[in-house]
């Protein structure tokens, strides 16, 4: 396998105080190939999609000028404004903000929007809340094709998009060529599914991996979904860096981490990325040659 795996990180993993010129710098520095921006629920990310045109030139010049690609987008303001809301004008908020975020990607040249895949969130899900949820997908989809942006739906901490089988049955449902998969192995892992084989079933629909450790759910443990340290939780990562050099995985990959639940987010953001390819190599997903190991 290839020597170079493309790896990002999540804007969240890196201080908050800093800006986004600062995260784009430092995410670099790290090692990393690419950042993911967040647009979560709170009104200074969500506002980032109302930014004017001059605005958004220079974040694409900053881009540039950092060396750091922003290739996705964490779309999680839909804990928030949930397209499946008992509240109709909660829903058309919702989509507004999904057609919102697919412009702001088209503008910036972001070409992946990771969705929450959550019907709602703080509100009771049932019946009715599935069918808006599908309901207000199916628009957006129509806008994303028209953008050319791609939707990945990320497996989740609830029940109701927690697998790739899921993710499937949804697809059947919305069988658009810009609905992707966006698998999270730790999401995987904590609902105690079979991963490998969730990979087999979805790989061909992934346009990245979520790449974060987790605790699982048990009769008495509702599990831990964030903020587990690498190395410390359920997830078996060389039996899915095996699977994936089986499937000759090629896409790339992203270390999902939280600066709130770090002690010194550079330092154990770079660890974190230095651990992660070992597991690689070790799993033979990537090789070794002489004199390119890193060293922590």
């Amino acid at each position: 396998m290839s020597n170079s795996p493309v790896i990002g990180l999540y804007e969240k993993a890196l201080p908050e105080d800093y800006d986004l010129v600062q995260k784009l710098i430092t995410t670099k520095s790290l090692g990393f190939d690419f950042m993911e921006l967040s647009i979560d629920e709170s009104d200074e990310r969500i506002n980032r999609l109302l930014w004017s045109r001059r605005k958004r030139a220079s974040f694409i010049t900053q881009i540039q000028e950092s060396e750091t690609p922003v290739p996705s987008i964490c779309l999680s303001v839909h804990r928030r404004y949930p397209l499946g809301s008992h509240d109709p004008h909660i829903r058309s908020q919702a989509l507004d903000l999904l057609n919102l975020a697919i412009d702001f990607a088209a503008d910036i040249g972001i070409r992946t929007i990771q969705l929450a895949g959550y019907d709602v969130y703080y509100e009771q899900s049932d019946h009715q809340t599935v069918q808006w949820f599908y309901e207000g997908l199916k628009q957006g989809l129509r806008h994303a094709a028209a953008k050319q942006v791609m939707l990945s739906m990320e497996m989740m901490d609830t029940n109701f998009m927690n697998s790739v089988v899921k993710f499937l049955l949804l697809k059947k449902k919305l069988p658009s060529q810009w609905l992707g998969l966006y698998p999270d192995v730790g999401n995987l892992s904590a609902w105690n599914l079979d991963v490998l084989s969730e990979l087999e079933l979805g790989l061909g629909y992934a346009t990245c991996i979520h790449l974060k450790d987790t605790l699982a759910v048990g009769p008495d443990s509702p599990g831990t979904f964030k903020g587990v340290a690498f190395g410390n939780g359920c997830v078996d990562f060389i039996s899915i860096f095996r699977k994936l050099t089986s499937m000759k995985y090629g896409g790339p990959f992203l270390i999902e981490m939280w600066s709130s639940s770090l002690d010194d987010p550079l330092k154990e953001v770079k660890q974190a990325r230095l651990w992660m390819l070992e597991q690689m190599r070790s799993a033979g997903f990537i090789s070794v040659e002489p004199g390119t190991a890193e060293q922590s």
